[in-house]
């Protein structure tokens, strides 16, 4: 949710980031589901090279998906994730280095992430090497002998450029190996009986799956300081998913301390070639699924947001402020997934599954 609003620039010089801190609460509420929790991130400088900084993240999770209802009964579940990091600068250079943990009822995930970037060509160009690798223990609630693992990494280049005091633009690409067991333990993929009726049975996924993502991001600024900003991202994996998002929105400062925001995203994708939303037997492949994030289907994403900024001439140990609200409405139209909660019809008939959702960010930041 955090990067559906923002896009890194490159600074004119290399700088440790500044010294603050950010209260958060989010919101997401849409198709059965209920997400909401508090984030705690604070950054402390060591001297004139190295930043510290630390994140406490929660969900509290209210789930009565279409996934829930029509297979099980209404859960809830709460997931932590703690992050420390630290930044090192040395003249034009800037390392990284971070480490996250998560941890749900069923699911355990560590993560380290490590990153590099150089100033040059007159501090007009970024270009940044990343790599992070991640390890996943996936449990089952109700089968205390089930514990399967997930190893991740991703590979990242890229690239910022400024081109005129008016243009900025940045260019990525990166790759996702992912290895172990990746589908659901809960979900299940339904087959034909009969022309009138059908039964379930448990998802097979592949053990590795490996992804490639594009992305193209430009940031103009207008005469009278507003500016437009454009993302375009293409995705492709060995999953034979495709999909493609682009992205348009407007940032409208104003001379009393207030910034304003709106923004327009539309994505789409195939489906796995492995899915689909009614087999005909059992075991009719080797790889099944019908999780509906595998399934063709499109969203469009309308986003509003607005920044006050306080006390910009200090306060006691705070140089400034600033507190923020951003929304996003989301509709998903699901092409080949349908609504199971449709009984009395044939199989295969059900109206296809759509739904919308709304997205709530409401933060506080001070710097010092």
């Amino acid at each position: 949710m955090a990067g559906a609003l923002g896009m890194c620039v490159p600074l004119m010089a290399a700088v440790l980031p500044e010294d603050r801190a950010d209260a958060m609460y989010h919101s997401y509420s849409g198709g059965g589901l209920e997400v909401n929790g508090p984030s705690i991130l604070a950054r402390k400088s060591i001297g004139k090279h190295v930043s510290v900084w630390g994140n406490y993240y929660v969900d509290s999770i209210t789930s009565a998906t279409i996934d829930v209802v029509t297979s099980a009964s209404q859960y809830t579940e709460e997931r932590t994730e703690q992050t420390l990091g630290a930044d090192y600068l040395h003249d034009n250079t800037t390392m990284s280095l971070s480490y996250t943990s998560s941890i749900e009822n069923d699911f355990d995930a560590k993560a380290m992430n490590f990153s590099i970037s150089q100033l040059m060509f007159g501090d007009l160009t970024t270009v940044t090497l990343g790599y992070a690798r991640g390890w996943d223990i996936i449990t089952a609630t109700g089968s205390p002998n089930f514990e399967e693992e997930a190893n991740r990494q991703k590979y990242k280049l890229g690239l910022s450029q400024v081109f005129s005091k008016n243009l900025l633009m940045d260019l990525s690409f990166e790759t996702i190996t992912d290895e172990g067991y990746l589908n659901n333990p809960y979900r299940s993929v339904r087959y034909l009986v009969d022309p009138t009726s059908y039964a379930t049975e448990g998802e097979v996924y592949p053990n590795t799956r490996t992804s490639h993502a594009a992305a193209v991001r430009a940031l103009y600024y207008l005469p009278y300081r507003a500016a437009i900003r454009t993302e375009v991202r293409g995705y492709t994996d060995t999953w034979g998913i495709n999909g493609v998002m682009a992205e348009l929105g407007y940032i409208h400062p104003t001379k009393n301390g207030w910034t304003f925001e709106g923004s327009y995203r539309v994505y789409s994708q195939d489906s796995a070639s492995f899915y689909s939303d009614l087999f005909n037997a059992p075991n009719e492949f080797i790889y099944r699924a019908r999780d509906k994030e595998l399934s063709a289907y499109s969203t469009q994403t309308i986003g509003f947001g607005a920044s006050y900024e306080f006390k910009k001439h200090g306060w006691g140990f705070i140089d400034k402020g600033s507190a923020n609200i951003f929304y996003n409405h989301i509709q998903i139209d699901y092409e080949n997934f349908r609504d199971l909660r449709v009984t009395g019809v044939t199989p295969g008939t059900e109206p296809l599954y759509s739904l919308q959702a709304n997205v709530l960010r409401l933060f506080i930041s001070v710097w010092y």
